[in-house]
């Protein structure tokens, strides 16, 4: 069963050398929101951080209290998918929107990021190449497409990784960055993913995770492996395969366009996205499903994204992907049909998987 996806194929023929020009532009759709969408908060942002923190602890207290393996299994997924919301504060300290202080969000991000294991810097920098690349099959960062030829050309543990494990993959592409890309870490200021000024935010970010990852050692020391899977290793696997989940529903869809070349531009790739609802967990993972907008402006605080995309909403017209399907059928959909796109061509779709 297809999403209900708002589109209209033909305007993206799936074997053009180039596709059309967009009917709008940039300055269009930024003149339709209201200029408050663009200016963030700062008691607001933080009273979603400060709630994040609180509701953590909460489900901390109650696991230690009942230590429990009937309530464990639970503990688990709630307190792993409140990882995956605070990891969305440290995201929005990433784009700026956060608040308009440097400092502020270079504190709540490694705040935010250090404990679940993300270098803040680090990942902030990848990502910031993700979005000015977004729907190049040559230059975005991740979960982007591969040519044909090249899928065939894949070793067995890489095809393992990125198709059949996908949702596992945050840690190693952390270390490794993502398959066919020029290799580099997110820990080494001398990864071809950052400039040499930005050297010293890397190492900050980099310390910061190698004092967590001592902390989680001394805790296993001090109360052995059995504390560190129940209290934390198993919520952060959970944690992890949110993350994965999500980006990759982000980009992962058969009607989404990807472009090469010249004929790729910003706001034609910051289109390549797909709103997608997550029920009630919208609410909890700060409405990051709405990413239409947030991809067109990246530096828009989250809770003004529902606004700007209703606001954006007629000028997108076709060009405007959301979807209604469940995300449990989404997942598994994508997860079988994208795996490639043709090896020539802008506009591309992912072409139907045969064994």
């Amino acid at each position: 069963m297809q999403s209900n996806l708002i589109l209209n194929q033909t305007t993206f023929p799936t074997s053009s050398i180039s596709t059309p020009e967009l009917p709008f532009t940039l300055k269009d759709l930024k003149a339709a929101i209201p200029a408050h969408c663009f200016e963030p908060s700062i008691a607001r942002s933080l009273s979603y951080f400060f709630l994040d923190i609180f509701v953590i602890a909460i489900l901390y207290a109650i696991a230690h209290s009942l230590d429990s393996w009937l309530f464990f299994p639970i503990f688990w997924l709630i307190q792993g998918t409140m990882f995956w919301a605070l990891f969305v504060v440290g995201h929005d300290c990433g784009h700026g929107s956060f608040s308009n202080l440097k400092w502020l969000n270079s504190l709540i991000g490694h705040l935010s990021h250090t404990p679940i294991l993300v270098p803040y810097h680090g990942w902030r920098i990848s990502h910031r190449t993700h979005h000015a690349n977004t729907g190049n099959i040559d230059t975005d960062e991740s979960w982007y497409p591969i040519a044909h030829t090249v899928y065939d050309q894949m070793p067995w543990y890489e095809k393992l990784f990125r198709f059949y494990l996908p949702l596992l993959a945050y840690p190693i592409y952390l270390f490794r960055r993502s398959p066919s890309r020029e290799g580099g870490s997110h820990f080494s200021p001398n990864s071809p993913l950052f400039r040499s000024s930005e050297k010293w935010d890397v190492l900050t970010s980099s310390i910061c995770w190698v004092l967590m990852v001592g902390f989680l050692g001394w805790l296993t020391y001090q109360f052995g492996w059995l504390f560190l899977l129940k209290y934390y290793l198993a919520p952060y696997i959970v944690f992890v395969m949110w993350l994965d989940l999500v980006t990759f529903l982000h980009h992962t869809e058969s009607d989404i366009p990807w472009y090469r070349g010249e004929d790729w531009y910003f706001l034609k790739g910051a289109l390549s996205t797909i709103d997608r609802d997550y029920g009630f967990i919208n609410a909890i993972h700060h409405d990051i499903g709405t990413h239409v907008a947030h991809h067109i402006f990246l530096n828009m605080p989250h809770y003004h994204l529902k606004t700007a995309t209703e606001a954006i909403k007629p000028i997108l017209g076709s060009y405007y992907r959301e979807s209604q399907e469940p995300i449990w059928r989404s997942f598994v959909r994508s997860y079988w049909a994208c795996h490639f796109v043709p090896d020539h061509g802008s506009g591309v779709y992912y072409q139907p998987f045969q064994k």
